[in-house]
Formats: structure tokens, C-alpha cells, sequence
């Protein structure tokens, strides 16, 4: 079985985790990575590498000198990201988002993007999620999250002050893209 097969039947086989019926498009990933300006960006965080479709956008736009922390809980999906990206300064954490701050040494994120699948994590788990997010986000930094529920938006704001939202329709099905400041 091809990779690209064998990353769709994980996607299906554990849907109650990886909260999605497809891998972002293309064009989902380039619309949410136009709201982050990557120049000059040390340390970036993803939450939910899923296939990788994002960490490239992300790593081919950052800079050199940048650290990208990815975390995917999904064992198969993380093995995948570690072979896709084996750079010197991605780092591939299977572990959950509710632990970020752990491996952050003291530092904060300058972007945290996220395409974790919000409506399906128990709501503690989700509450400190976007605790920890604010907490290790710097100031003036972005969270980035793609959701195909625009009510999310209202839970981000008990954390965040300036929320914008975006529809991309050019996915399937089409998704939110929330920029929280």
C-alpha cells in the first residue's frame, strides 16, 4: 500500500481523534498560512500534524534559523512527519497540545497554528488547550486554527482579544480559519 493510502485509511480508522474526512487541500493550507507573516519567526508550533500538508507550508516558509515544534498524537501519522521532515529544526512531539508548554524551554511561540479537530476533544482537554495556547504564544503573536465549526470562535475569545474569522471555501468541506491575537 502507497503512503498516501496508507495515511487515508489511518485518517478514516481513527476519525475520533484525527476529526476529518480528508487532508487539508492545497488551497485551505495556503489561505490559513497567509494570515501569519513568517519573517523573523524563531520558534513556531504546530498542533495536529495530521499528513504533513501544513508542516511543508509551514517549513517551506519559515526561516532557517526558525525551530518548528509539531505535535500529533496519532503514533502513525508522527512516524510519517519524521521521515517527511527530518531537518535539524522540526521537531515531531507525540504528545498532546495540553503539554506544549513543556517542551518550549521557558520560551514562547512567536505562531501557533492549528488544525486540531476542537469539537471532538473532551472540554477540559480543549479549555486547557487554549489556556496553555495564550500562555505560550508571545506577545503580539498569532493562533492560527482551521475549524469546520464557527461557534469555536466563541470559546477562543474567552482567551483571546481580537479574533478574525475567514471561510475557505476551496476545501472540503469548507472550513473556518480563525486568527487570534
Amino acid at each position: 500500500m502507497d503512503n498516501k493510502r496508507f495515511l487515508l485509511k489511518e485518517l478514516f480508522t481513527n476519525i475520533s481523534t484525527t476529526g476529518a474526512i480528508t487532508f487539508s487541500s492545497k488551497s485551505l493550507v495556503n489561505k490559513m498560512l497567509s494570515y501569519a507573516d513568517f519573517r523573523g519567526k524563531k520558534v513556531i508550533v504546530e498542533l495536529g500534524g495530521g499528513d504533513g500538508s501544513i508542516t511543508k507550508g509551514i517549513v517551506d516558509r519559515m526561516d532557517a534559523d526558525a525551530k518548528l515544534l509539531v505535535f500529533e498524537i496519532n503514533k502513525a501519522f508522527c512516524e510519517n512527519l519524521k521521515k517527511k521532515f527530518p531537518g535539524p529544526n522540526v521537531y515531531i512531539i507525540a504528545d498532546s497540545a495540553e503539554n506544549m508548554d513543556r517542551y518550549l524551554d521557558g520560551k514562547k511561540a512567536d505562531l501557533i497554528l492549528s488544525s486540531l479537530p476542537l469539537t471532538l476533544i473532551n472540554k477540559e482537554s480543549r479549555e486547557d488547550i487554549y489556556r496553555k495556547s495564550k500562555a505560550s504564544i508571545q506577545d503580539g503573536g498569532k493562533l492560527i486554527q482551521i475549524c469546520y465549526s464557527y461557534p469555536l470562535k466563541y470559546q477562543f475569545a474567552r482567551y483571546f482579544n481580537t479574533i478574525k474569522s475567514h471561510l475557505s471555501i476551496k476545501n472540503f468541506p469548507p472550513t473556518f480559519i480563525l486568527v487570534c491575537q
